[in-house]
């Protein structure tokens, strides 16, 4: 792991000079004064009802459930950047021992971790796609389960146990912040009735403040969302700030769950543990079995959850298409992306990725600059046609500066040149059962056979869908898709297509390669939904 100084300073800062404070204040004026709040049957809200509880557990899984598959998804590009183009090195967090070599060819799909799967969330490398199907399953829920925790815990009056009602509550944070940072334990109340000042604030803080942001920096990395509504990134900064929040609103949360289970246990295992497990102010026994054979519950859970993902992969691909594609095309499918950039907003580095064709017919072509190739249109159209380069530049360009996404959690700016999708569908007429276009790649993908995608007709309609033959105004490289690449820009980057071969329109790609279409949902398990 490497982390910027500029990163790694302030955040010593962040945690050494309270700690010296403390020390200071116990050493030179002996330990604060903590107030601590009378408790008793008499005090209301008090106890932790049945909803609470269960909400507690389920929180818990949930949160688990999403660590896990998001450092899973993050172990695909281990580095988090401040800027929008992850030109490498420019990183201030890389999890990686390996910096970017400058004497080869060196893809975003290398760059990959391994991430072994007692943590990550199916677990090895290159499995992104289960790992968002267990992240967007797991969001769902977490959120419907957090907002019916935060219904309940205003209706009941609840709330009052963990919002602050006076700035006293920060002079008694610290008393207790003091105790805690110099190995003492402070007067502590009992939970049953009352939270200690900074277990108050603390909760507060993982409630309404951290689950909050981390629900409106998940859809900062959505390329519907980012590209239909450009001032949405910008709230943090840019696509790749939201990112790094995200990683460290994840932080900040593993670092509530140790230190909330460390305070379980030192002020009073047992009692704790039958406050939560059963709701009752005893010290038995059963209350410490049943807590603790709810978290052997999680633990199973996610056992089942990394079993499942490898035992039956095309399962949780299909169950998270049916529960999460819906919902989530309801908030972004009608969001066409218009979103452009400025010339000096291009970046100087776009990750090369994918298989470069290595096929007799495509080196004999790249040989020749692509002069002899053509473009195959065909299948359920009216016109048929085989374009070749120039007839492909003789139709209106269309040029767009747009931000790309990757699957894998890098984003950059280009200028893209090329022919609107919308005059290819006018010129070929599809039938009327047509409903997807198959673009197949020249390409090989990682399993053997070609790379192929499909898009829906409506999406390709759309302004910003084109077969650009040029980048940043030159012909495309070979690394970036020459001759022809698509560019969908409501879309991940695995849905644009590099080397394009042909494009058949068809009535549904159910009958294309596995059904699932494309290349890679068909053999990495990625989701239909690249819209986020």
């Amino acid at each position: 792991m490497r982390i910027r100084r500029g990163v790694l300073i302030p955040l010593l800062v962040l945690v050494l000079v309270p700690t010296a404070a403390a020390y200071f204040q116990w050493l030179a004026f002996g330990l604060p004064t903590v107030h601590v709040p009378a408790g008793g049957p008499g005090v209301e809200p008090h106890g932790f009802p049945f909803w609470l509880r269960i909400g507690h557990y389920l929180n818990f899984l949930f949160v688990i459930l999403l660590i896990r598959s998001g450092l899973q998804i993050l172990a695909e590009h281990p580095r988090l950047y401040w800027n929008v183009h992850c030109t490498p090195n420019s990183e201030w967090l890389r999890l990686t021992p390996i910096e970017v070599p400058t004497d080869r060819v060196w893809t975003a799909k290398d760059d990959a971790r391994y991430l072994t799967p007692w943590i990550g969330l199916p677990g090895y490398r290159h499995s992104v796609g289960l790992a968002r199907h267990w992240h967007f399953l797991s969001v769902l829920f977490w959120v419907a389960n957090g907002l019916i925790f935060v219904v309940l815990l205003f209706g009941t009056g609840q709330w009052r146990r963990l919002a602050p009602t006076s700035w006293s509550i920060i002079p008694d944070a610290w008393a207790v912040f003091v105790y805690y940072a110099t190995f003492h334990l402070p007067p502590e109340p009992n939970p049953f009735y009352h939270f200690n000042a900074l277990q108050q604030l603390a909760y507060f803080g993982a409630v309404f403040v951290l689950a909050p942001a981390a629900i409106l920096t998940g859809p900062s990395m959505s390329p519907a969302l980012t590209n239909r509504f450009r001032w949405y990134p910008k709230l943090p900064g840019n696509r790749q700030i939201g990112r790094s929040f995200h990683f460290l609103i994840m932080c900040g949360f593993v670092v509530f769950l140790v230190a909330h289970v460390t305070m379980v246990v030192v002020t009073g295992f047992a009692r704790n543990m039958n406050q939560i497990a059963l709701g009752v102010d005893e010290e038995t026994w059963f209350g410490v079995i049943v807590g603790l054979t709810a978290i052997g519950v999680v633990v199973v859970l996610n056992v089942l959850a990394n079993w499942s993902a490898w035992r039956y992969p095309r399962a949780i691909q299909h169950v998270a298409a049916a529960v999460v594609t819906p919902i989530m095309n309801q908030l972004l499918n009608d969001v066409a992306p218009v979103a452009e950039f400025g010339r000096e907003d291009v970046s100087p580095f776009l990750w090369p990725n994918g298989k470069t064709p290595t096929s007799a017919e495509w080196r004999e072509l790249a040989a020749n600059d692509f002069r002899d190739y053509r473009l195959k249109v065909f299948g359920l159209v009216e016109n048929p046609v085989e374009l070749s380069l120039d007839d492909l530049r003789a139709m209106p360009k269309h040029a767009q500066i747009t931000l790309h996404h990757c699957i894998q959690g890098w984003s950059g700016i280009a200028e893209w040149g090329g022919v609107a999708m919308a005059d290819v569908i006018a010129l070929v007429r599809p039938a009327p059962e047509a409903r997807m276009a198959v673009f197949r790649s020249y390409g090989e993908g990682k399993e053997g056979g070609h790379y192929y995608d499909s898009h829906a007709i409506e999406n390709l309609r759309l302004p910003q869908s084109l077969l650009a033959y040029e980048m940043n105004g030159e012909p495309l490289t070979i690394l970036h898709g020459s001759p022809l690449r698509l560019r969908v820009e409501n879309q991940l980057g695995f849905k644009m297509v590099k080397w394009i071969k042909s494009i058949e329109f068809v009535a549904t790609y159910k009958d294309v390669g596995e059904g699932e279409g494309g290349y890679n949902e068909d053999h990495e398990y990625f989701g239909e939904l690249a819209n986020i």
